[in-house]
């Protein structure tokens, strides 16, 4: 049940980020203290101040300015008509940064309102390391409140909120066990999403990989290593619901996987072009499947198309969304940021994926309850029709 409501933001994911030293959004923008004159006003910046103007002096209701840069720096963003930018608030960014990092700060619950009469918030699964794993949570528990605010009344996300905090502060729960309501007072602490999850079915390794965000390269070669000793016949590689995440970690395991050979292609804003390429050192030669959906997003339908590319894997699944953008993120002056397209990548072979996607080599489409099912993964393997088509692919 591990993709249930991660009390964690998965902004960051929906992309392909690069980590190399890239310009400052001041050295793009040059001076920005420079104060413009009336001539070189752009005609949007004019009209902006009309609207504002007119807002302050005879809205009727009045209005709160506070949030105003956010809505406008978000309005910017979306008026570009890319789909993959976007602008992070100030009160986001931390949350964000958590993310890309595989990790954030809170108590180690995964959490989901069953059913919409329920008292509380029901526990699906409990973090090992985590203060809730200490305090002697368990799957199934039902927080009724947090720091004497009911779980029901202000929801998940506000809840999850409330869980998040500084490292080290301290929260009291209010849970809900055989009907006996139970007082817990846990400490906040820093949590390692487990990005990587494996197990071996009847001699098949099979590795889900979550994102492609800190971590996932490591995470994912110890698996196939680990895998590999015990004697597996092949690996299956479940990128269903996979956001994406870092390029560098996306090459590395192309890496250890593929023989010698581009990786990665990638134009910038500048047109200046990038490839990085497999040493071909480490390869590893086992029959391969790769899975995908309509939510595996950027680097998780780039390491499918990479591997369907180098005739090393058998993609099953859907259609996936088909993203060739990557974006870089600048950090503003007021502590939000912009996630911003800055370039175009490409397969080994040079095809942009935008609009297009990968198209599998063995279709298997899920109605809409298996799809929850699936993404809830509250079903076991032999009920799930897209991973039984995968494992099918060994015995040909």
């Amino acid at each position: 049940m591990k993709r249930t409501i991660l009390l964690f933001l998965t902004l960051a994911l929906l992309c392909i980020s690069l980590t190399a030293c890239v310009p400052t959004f001041s050295e793009l923008m040059g001076d920005l203290n420079k104060e413009p004159t009336e001539e070189t006003v752009p005609e949007y910046e004019k009209k902006l101040r009309e609207v504002v103007d007119l807002l302050d002096k005879v809205y009727v209701d009045g209005y709160e300015t506070e949030d105003l840069g956010d809505y406008l720096a978000e309005a910017a963003v979306e008026a570009a008509g890319d789909r993959w930018s976007y602008y992070i608030s100030a009160d986001e960014y931390a949350s964000y940064l958590e993310d890309s990092n595989n990790e954030y700060v809170g108590i180690g619950v995964t959490v989901r309102l069953v059913n919409e009469d329920d008292e509380g918030i029901t526990v699906m699964e409990v973090n090992r390391g985590g203060s809730a794993h200490e305090a002697g949570i368990l799957p199934g528990d039902m927080i009724i409140s947090v720091d004497g605010q009911n779980a029901v009344t202000i929801g998940v996300d506000e809840m999850s909120n409330l869980i998040r905090g500084k490292e080290g502060t301290e929260l009291t729960l209010t849970v809900k066990r055989d009907g006996q309501l139970l007082e817990m007072k846990l400490i906040r602490k820093l949590i390692e999403i487990e990005v990587v999850s494996y197990e071996n079915l009847d001699g098949i390794g099979y590795i889900k990989i979550e994102n492609f965000q800190a971590h996932c390269a490591e995470r994912t070669i110890q698996a196939i290593e680990d895998l590999n000793s015990q004697g597996v016949r092949g690996l299956i590689f479940d990128l269903r619901f996979n956001p994406g995440g870092r390029k560098t970690e996306l090459c590395k395991v192309l890496d250890y996987l593929l023989p010698e050979g581009p990786l990665f292609r990638a134009v910038d804003y500048r047109g200046e072009e990038s490839i990085d390429y497999s040493s071909g050192d480490s390869l590893l030669e086992l029959p391969m499947v790769v899975m995908v959906n309509q939510d595996s997003y950027s680097a998780a339908e780039f390491f499918a198309a990479a591997m369907q590319e180098y005739e090393w894997a058998t993609i099953v699944g859907v259609q996936t969304v088909g993203k060739g953008n990557y974006q870089q993120t600048f950090p503003m002056s007021d502590g939000s940021a912009i996630a911003i397209s800055t370039g175009h990548y490409s397969t080994p072979n040079g095809v942009n994926l935008e609009g297009v996607g990968i198209t599998p080599d063995v279709v298997v489409e899920v109605d809409q309850e298996l799809y929850i099912d699936i993404y809830l993964q509250s079903i076991s393997p032999s009920e799930d029709p897209q991973l039984q088509a995968a494992l099918e692919q060994f015995q040909k």
